[in-house]
Parts: structure tokens; sequence; C-alpha cells
């Protein structure tokens, strides 16, 4: 069992890294976008609402595995040149989390009494500057359990792009058997793995939701 790992431990370092690379570029994507299209969501302007619930209605209802195929299969003929199968995954991952990122954000956004925003707007901030000094510090406070939640979905759906030739945890299984090597073994150490991972952006949330809590 213990030679599974250490026997290989050059391969799995490369899987490891793929998946962070996945996982935080994914994430990058994501947060930003799901703010922009969050704070769309909200927006008094009602063509960016409309865009906004577009985007999220088709992108979340989308299988992930399909956004990955136009992604792998469609970006590239309509780019006209090769593109790198790892830039492309970790857009469709971002894309894809951006919609959950947006619903987070704009259910915490509805907690934010809304007085506070009038009275903002009264005093003549505009809509960004209502949603950047007095909304959104609110909000993602609020929404910290859940935002990390999305997250942890995000480092599970890394493995999705096993299946498009991205080194990463989920493909190492068939790396390692075709070299002989126990294929349940393997899983077991896949699952060791993302054990730890999601221990540490638990452990993250704490961390986030003591220093805001003080913060309060």
């Amino acid at each position: 069992m213990f030679g599974t790992l250490f026997d290989h431990l050059p391969l799995w370092g490369d899987a490891l890294v793929g998946t962070l690379v996945l996982f935080f570029g994914g994430g990058a994507i994501a947060l930003v976008l799901g703010f922009i299209v969050g704070a769309m969501r909200v927006s008094p302007v009602p063509i960016a609402r409309a865009v906004g619930t577009a985007y999220v209605n088709l992108i979340r209802n989308t299988p992930l595995t399909l956004l990955f195929f136009f992604f792998a299969l469609g970006v590239p003929v309509l780019a006209g040149t090769r593109m790198d199968f790892m830039v492309l995954a970790v857009c469709a991952l971002g894309i894809y989390t951006a919609t959950y990122v947006a619903e987070t954000l704009r259910s915490g956004i509805n907690t934010v009494p809304v007085g506070q925003a009038e009275a903002a707007r009264a005093l003549g901030l505009t809509f960004g500057q209502v949603m950047g000094l007095i909304v959104l510090p609110q909000a993602g406070r609020a929404v910290i359990p859940p935002m990390m939640s999305v997250l942890i979905a995000l480092l599970k759906n890394t493995t999705v792009a096993a299946g498009f030739s991205v080194l990463n945890l989920g493909s190492i299984r068939n790396n390692l058997s075709e070299q002989g090597e126990n294929g349940m073994f393997v899983l077991l150490w896949v699952a060791i793995a993302f054990v730890v991972l999601v221990a540490v952006l638990s452990w993250v949330q704490r961390m986030l939701e003591n220093k805001w809590r003080v913060a309060r």
C-alpha cells in the first residue's frame, strides 16, 4: 500500500500540483467573475439584472462535463489555434463555479438591511460605491461558510478534468494502473489527499470567521 505512494512520489507530486493549479486558477476566476455577476443580479439596472440572470441560469444548468467538452473541443476551433488543456480546464471550472459564487453572494447581499443602501444612496453614493463600501463588506462576512462550501465543491470538481488529459489527482489512478499498481490503493491515497485538502479549507474558514467576528 505504501509503495503505491512512495514508489511514485514524482507522479503524485505532479498530480497534486495539477489539482492545486485547477483549484486556485478556477477559484480566482470564479471569485472575480462571481462577484461581478452577483452585483449584476442585484443591480438597479434592468439589463444588468437580465444578463446576470441569464448567465447564472444558462451555465449553472449546464452539466460541468458538457462545459468541459465545449472548452476542450469548441474553444480551440473558435480561436483557430491549439490551446493548453490545463488553461481550458481552469477557465471551464472558473466560469462554472462563478454561478454558485454569484448566488451565494446574492444571498449574502439580501441579509444586509435595505435601509443601509437607501441611506447611502441618499447621501449621493453611486451604486458601485454603495456595493463596494456598504453592502459587500457586510455580505462577505455572512457568506463565508456557504462560500467555502462552494470552494470545496470546486476542489472536488477538479477531478472532472481527468477525462480531458489534464494530470491531477483524479487521473492518477489510470497512470498507476498501467504500471501495475493496485487501483484500490491508489483511490485510497487520492481520498486521503482530498480529505487533507478539505481539512485545510475548513481551517481557513474557521480562521476567517474568527477574524471577522472580532472585527465586528
